[in-house]
């Protein structure tokens, strides 16, 4: 189990790549496939019972703990980009070679692991920053709850 953030509203990942972006966090504490839970025409997290079914993924900052998929699931971040429905992130506990040479592929930032649980800190409707060049995954303004 991570441990809760040091300094309240920064967490450290171990390894990301692309741009800083900042956006509403989309968080969810099921894995993530894009080939399988996703619609790809319209962005909605589509699967029936998915944690985040009904959802869009479309410009959010998307935190979920694993990368679900293979071959095709790295592709498909490209498809989505050039659908132009892509989220401006994926922040993952876990993935694999394959979804991060796909949205590197795709031009969409990524990032994997992390040093204290995103779950405290971050919900569903806060503003986030990720910043790959200094790994960090930062709460800029919590939604009002």
């Amino acid at each position: 189990m991570t441990k809760p953030a040091k300094n309240g509203n920064t967490i450290r990942v171990n390894r990301a790549f692309g741009n800083i972006v900042e956006g509403e966090a989309l968080v969810s504490t099921e894995g993530f496939s894009p080939r399988y839970d996703l619609d790809r025409w319209s962005g909605l997290i589509s699967r029936p019972g998915h944690a985040l079914e009904g959802h869009n993924i479309k410009d959010k900052i998307l935190i979920t703990p694993s990368a679900k998929g293979g071959i095709a699931a790295g592709w498909a971040f490209y498809d989505i980009q050039h659908k132009g429905i892509a989220p401006k992130a994926f922040v993952f506990g876990v993935t694999n070679p394959v979804m991060v040479q796909g949205a590197v592929f795709a031009g969409i930032t990524i990032t994997e692991g992390w040093s204290a649980d995103p779950y405290q800190l971050i919900r569903t409707g806060d503003i986030v920053r990720v910043n790959p060049a200094k790994r960090t995954l930062t709460l800029v303004r919590p939604a009002s709850r």
